[in-house]
């Protein structure tokens, strides 16, 4: 259930531009296709819908059910300050589509500091990539802190790009005071389950899940 207190969930999937957060998407849409959990999305970009695009070709799921958003602005500007936008196009697709589950919301690439708002989203996720350095953990961006779910994408090309793959995600794990986060590959499905399982685990069935749900 959203934040709304009716529909279907949310979540967020934030990241610097190019750390794969459409590659996992891609990934994941099947996989929650198999499990019988129905899904819609939501891409966010500054004033085109080309993500939106390129997932209604692949017709993963029905392309009706992407919806872009154009942020016309920084990114996290519609995730976070003034989410309306966004709001109202989970909303209608709650309308649209009312056997939903979970409604996917892809924000534009940003920074570190990039967060979703708790009245849009009920979990968020942050991608990065051993592409982009090492170091990403150790400068303790919002994004990466506070996420719910950390992802560290592209760890089949850790050697490539010189990178201690253990190192990185041990310190991911220091800065994150053990909170959750998974190492995964788009290009090889390596992680891929992990993410899913989280969102089923920690989303779609938390309150069966609860101590005393089934009480209740």
């Amino acid at each position: 259930m959203s934040v709304s207190g009716k529909g279907a969930a949310r979540v967020g999937i934030g990241g610097p531009v190019g750390c794969g957060k459409t590659a996992l998407l891609e990934r994941m849409l099947p996989r929650f296709g198999a499990l019988g959990v129905e899904v819609a999305v939501i891409t966010n970009d500054l004033v085109t819908d080309e993500d939106a695009r390129r997932l209604r070709e692949k017709r993963l799921i029905d392309p009706a059910r992407v919806v872009a958003v154009e942020a016309g602005a920084c990114p996290h500007t519609v995730i976070r300050e003034d989410p309306t936008l966004n709001m109202e196009a989970a909303d209608a697709l709650d309308r649209r589509f009312p056997m939903l589950d979970l409604i996917l919301i892809e924000s534009g690439g940003d920074n570190l500091a990039s967060t979703f708002s708790l009245d849009l989203v009920d979990y968020w996720i942050f991608v990065i990539d051993v592409a982009g350095g090492d170091d990403i953990p150790r400068k303790r961006g919002p994004g990466v802190i506070q996420c719910d779910l950390l992802v560290i994408n592209k760890v089949d090309l850790h050697a490539q790009v010189d990178v201690d793959l253990a190192r990185m995600m041990a310190e991911a794990t220091q800065v994150r005071d053990g909170r959750p986060l998974i190492g995964t590959s788009c290009r090889t499905g390596e992680g891929i389950d992990a993410v899913v399982d989280a969102i089923r685990r920690e989303v779609l069935f938390a309150d069966v899940l609860q101590p005393g749900a089934a009480e209740a």
